[in-house]
């Protein structure tokens, strides 16, 4: 193979396997090297592959040791021999000698193959690893490749990437198809036995933050910071925001104008409904806020430290604070990191009939 051919293919592989074509480069001179050195003693100090495709230059030489008296036939020559390849040298000089390139072919067709498919598969995975290591704990568009039809795991390719979204990572009222482009979640990289791997999500309570940063500047900025955030994917999710400057509404920032920003986040959702609560350092008023769209007429701290208290709210209001099954209360609970018992203002009277 003529030098020009072997770089056009070089770059061919690259662009097949979506790898930097240096890295395909390097995969082939650690292959040809590990071949050819194992008919000069396996030494790993006297082989080398060069490359060098701004010269068009691709050539496998040994380096040898040019001494008086030779006790190292691999890795020594004479003077005499050294002159018949370079007329000018001296002892102590080292001589690059040359592997003519149909022997390089020769050698590695019978022993390279498969270090080659194994050099290119580690330059794949360690772009792999560099392509997820940017995207980790952080939004990502990606595209559904395919969706299992009994699993419902979908197939999705995040840049060059191919990872699965289990079915219990999406939200329940998510509904594929191919083509689908949608947002997701990176929770976690894991070295899997065929490389790094990618958790996906977006069920995650993280992927509501992501969104959230897309959507209000004033948190990307710091003048809103997001406190805590409780969620059951695609009923509801709360969210305590928090702004140091007295000048800003932290759960304005957040809702929009009309609503805009939150209602885009909902949407990306799939209909998931979104409380924004301010948080405050003071836990009854905290409390409070997390029970919202409840009204609560008091807080009682019952115990700081095992963080237990009791809301009050209206009587109107008891079934709203609880929520449905429960969850209001479980997410206000979980927001907070408090216990919290809830009564209704007024105790309905009991009435006793008699005979």
């Amino acid at each position: 193979m003529k030098n020009s051919a072997f770089f056009e293919a070089a770059q061919a592989i690259a662009e097949e396997k979506g790898v930097p074509v240096e890295a395909i480069y390097d995969a082939i001179a650690k292959s040809i090297v590990t071949s050819v050195r194992r008919d000069y003693g396996d030494r790993e100090d006297i082989v080398f592959c060069e490359i060098k495709p701004e010269k068009n230059i691709l050539r496998t030489y040994v380096a040898k040791q040019v001494v008086e008296e030779v006790e190292d036939p691999v890795a020594e020559i004479t003077l005499e021999e050294a002159l018949k390849y370079k007329k000018r040298i001296k002892i102590g000089d080292t001589l690059e000698i040359e592997i003519p390139t149909k022997e390089v072919s020769r050698i590695a067709a019978v022993k390279g193959k498969h270090l080659l498919r194994q050099n290119i598969g580690d330059a794949e995975q360690e772009r792999k690893r560099i392509e997820l290591q940017d995207k980790n704990q952080e939004l990502a568009t990606a595209k559904v490749i395919r969706v299992d039809r009994d699993t419902k795991d979908a197939l999705i390719e995040i840049g060059k990437v191919v990872e699965r979204l289990p079915r219990t990572e999406q939200i329940p009222t998510d509904n594929f198809e191919e083509g689908d482009y949608i947002k997701v979640y990176i929770a976690d990289i894991r070295e899997g036995n065929k490389g790094p791997k990618a958790m996906v999500s977006r069920t995650h309570a993280d992927f509501i933050k992501r969104l959230l940063e897309l959507e209000v500047p004033e948190i990307v900025d710091g003048t809103v910071e997001i406190k805590s955030i409780a969620r059951e994917a695609g009923s509801r999710s709360k969210v305590a925001v928090y702004s140091a400057d007295p000048n800003v509404d932290p759960v304005g920032a957040c809702i929009g104008q009309k609503g805009a920003r939150v209602n885009s986040i909902v949407d990306t959702l799939g209909g998931e409904k979104l409380d924004v609560v301010k948080y405050d350092d003071d836990p009854a008023v905290f409390v409070a806020a997390a029970l919202a769209p409840a009204d609560v007429v008091s807080v009682e701290i019952l115990d700081m430290d095992e963080k237990k208290c009791q809301a009050t709210v209206p009587n109107s209001q008891l079934s709203l604070a609880i929520g449905n099954k429960g969850q209001n209360a479980r997410l206000a609970a979980r927001l907070t990191s408090w216990s919290i018992d809830i009564k209704p203002e007024f105790e309905e009277p009991v009435i006793n009939f008699d005979d």
